[in-house]
């Protein structure tokens, strides 16, 4: 699209002098934060305080007004549909639907707009019913020049059918003539009423014949000697020849009436059969296409493109799309004034009559303050295909590059960012990488929030970004003493170090505690308790717990002996599995074998070994304790093989 050609528009931040300070600044996904530095600017005299504040500086504000969000998501349903369109069909057969689509882009800007105009006049706030007020003024810009593509690009009308069209959208866009109809039409005396002539006038501009008409019988009604003029004149504008593609007249044909009906004005002029009536005579003028008469309507046609189409449809009603950008030059010249240029809008526009796509795409990128418009456009372009032909040097194809920027634009938003996720989904050159850069800066506030983003990320196999979130939200409910959910995080993310850590935690929970916190997690592990050693010792030494809860206690001594034999336990923890065998060894029946007692006790000698070796520093009353557990244990242990021993050796009769 090539280098901009215009100045930056200035921000002015309250409270920052730049020409005392030198200013800091940090860039952010989407905003921008700056700030007063202690350095003077150079030539500075002596300066005061520095600003204390910092400041976010936001490139673009609309995504945060609540109904121009509706824009945001309304849009994205349209975006998605656009994007299913099957590529088999040819471009030509699709035409309807593109044109359907268009116009649903366009009743969204409506209805937006609409929205606005009331928040603007019911709000007591003025600061706010401005910037309302400039948003209306914003979206029916951006509606105008939609609405002119949709024509010249997407509908492509021929000769004679594209005037029908233009009229249609003048008609749209000047629509306050309706209003001052309808006042006219309520009031007691219509035709006595100031605006009368005005409806009848700006009706004849907008070449709505039917409706001029029967205003005007309203007049001829109440002046009975005017009434042959009136007659006349509602011939001339009954009569008046309108193309119609669709029907057996050739353009030849419709030529010759339209030459035959516009002598038959110009003879009705030049007879003087309107000079006793200066409006009639100003409205057969307007049917002449005298350019002097229509330039002098400025204030009932208001714009220079309403005077366009007026002009050509008196003047030219059969215009070649290729002659538009002619006429269109030619007109904006005669009816602007030549000491003011034209503004951004009248430039976009212009170059849509010269059917250059790429500069109204630049235009509107430059002109507005926002990529949505720029971004929708440009895709549904794409997909008629008007756009091949344009690829940026520096990768991407325009449409792609417009839409991540867009996009890129909507992850700043805390709510918003989830449409930036389609946006990028259709972007198949760079789409996927801006997601995993972006998907990495939301801010994961609520583990709700967490599951959104972790979801989009699996199902576009992201599998760094999922283990990326996965640690940070073990972490945080780590911090927050969460463990079950630490657990959770730390086994989707398949961190085998975090899992084993957060595994000790609840180990040290039980020997502080005696019990288990999620034990609904803990006993659904299932096979995600393979990830560690210590999560499989974890998981095995809850399920005891769970057979000795449910009194099957030979299952349970011999998983317990198995933690310790198959070295699955931690050393430090053996003799907590030690004390759980006190119960079992205490029974009436004999639950452990001598050869598990045996294994039991070896294991008791081992662990009384290494603190032996480890303990000279420990305190005496610690020592006391760990002392009278370990007779216990022995004593039960004895006590239990001499039973076993005697068990085993009896001969069952």
């Amino acid at each position: 699209m090539g280098e901009v050609d215009v100045d930056p528009i200035i921000t002015l931040i309250p409270g920052i002098d730049s020409g005392q300070r030198h200013l800091g600044f940090a860039w952010g996904p989407g905003d921008l934060l700056t700030y007063e530095t202690q350095y003077k600017s150079q030539g500075a005299g002596s300066v005061g305080q520095a600003c204390p504040f910092v400041h976010v500086v936001r490139k673009d504000e609309d995504i945060y007004s609540p109904i121009l969000r509706k824009l945001f998501n309304e849009s994205h349903y349209i975006f998605v549909g656009l994007q299913r369109i099957k590529e088999e069909v040819p471009s030509k057969n699709k035409k309807p639907q593109f044109i359907s689509i268009s116009k649903n882009y366009r009743s969204v800007i409506r209805a937006c707009m609409e929205e606005l105009q009331q928040a603007a006049v019911s709000t007591h706030d003025t600061t706010l019913a401005t910037q309302y007020g400039n948003q209306v003024s914003i979206l029916l810009a951006v509606e105008l020049i939609w609405n002119l593509c949709e024509v010249l690009f997407i509908e492509a009308a021929p000769a004679g059918a594209l005037l029908r069209h233009l009229l249609d959208w003048v008609r749209l866009h000047k629509a306050d003539v309706d209003e001052k109809a309808q006042e006219v039409l309520q009031s007691e005396s219509p035709v006595q009423h100031q605006a009368y002539w005005d409806v009848v006038v700006c009706y004849v501009l907008q070449g709505r014949m039917e409706e001029a008409a029967q205003m005007l019988m309203k007049q001829a009604s109440q002046q009975p000697a005017a009434r042959a003029a009136y007659k006349l004149m509602d011939t001339l504008l009954t009569k008046m020849p309108v193309y119609s593609p669709g029907g057996t007249q050739t353009q030849t044909e419709f030529d010759v009436r339209w030459r035959q009906w516009h002598q038959e004005c110009n003879r009705c002029l030049e007879d003087g059969s309107f000079a006793s009536y200066s409006q009639l005579e100003l409205i057969c003028r307007i049917l002449v296409g005298d350019e002097d008469t229509l330039l002098a309507q400025r204030e009932r046609l208001s714009t220079w493109y309403h005077f366009l189409v007026t002009r050509l449809l008196y003047c030219h009603p059969i215009v070649k799309p290729t002659e538009l950008h002619y006429y269109a030059q030619a007109s904006m010249d005669m009816f602007l004034d030549a000491r003011s240029g034209p503004e951004p809008l009248d430039s976009i526009l212009l170059a849509a009559f010269e059917f250059d796509i790429h500069q109204v795409i630049k235009d509107c990128s430059i002109a507005l303050n926002n990529w949505w418009f720029v971004a929708h456009l440009t895709d549904l372009l794409d997909h008629c295909k008007l756009l091949q032909s344009h690829n940026l040097h520096f990768g991407s194809n325009l449409r792609e590059f417009l839409l991540l920027e867009y996009a890129s634009g909507l992850f700043t938003h805390h709510s918003l960012w989830q449409l930036a996720v389609d946006y990028f989904d259709h972007c198949p050159e760079f789409g996927r990488v801006y997601l995993e850069l972006q998907i990495e800066r939301v801010p994961l506030d609520t583990e709700h929030k967490a599951v959104k983003v972790l979801r989009i990320c699996e199902q576009r196999q992201m599998a760094e970004q999922v283990r990326s979130i996965c640690k940070i939200m073990a972490k945080k409910a780590l911090r927050n003493s969460r463990l079950g959910s630490a657990l959770s995080w730390s086994i989707r993310a398949k961190d085998a170090a975090f899992a084993t850590l957060i595994s000790e935690r609840f180990l040290q929970e039980y020997c502080s505690h005696g019990t288990f916190s999620d034990l609904d997690l803990i006993d659904n592990l299932g096979s995600a308790m393979l990830l560690s050693d210590r999560l499989t010792f974890l998981g095995k030494y809850r399920e005891f717990h769970k057979l000795y809860g449910e009194k099957r206690f030979a299952e349970g001594a011999r998983l317990l002996l198995s933690l310790m034999t198959a070295k699955i336990a931690p050393r430090n923890f053996w003799m907590t599995l030690l004390t759980d065998a006190l119960p079992l060894l205490e029974q009436k029946q004999v639950i452990f074998s001598a050869e598990q007692t045996y294994e039991l006790m070896r294991c008791l000698e081992e662990l009384t070994a290494d603190k032996a070796a480890q303990d000279a520093d420990r305190p005496l009353q610690e020592d006391d304790i760990e002392a009278t557990k370990v007779e216990l244990l022995r004593l039960a242990l004895a006590r239990n093989l001499a039973l076993a021993i005697v068990k085993e050796g009896t001969i069952e009769v």
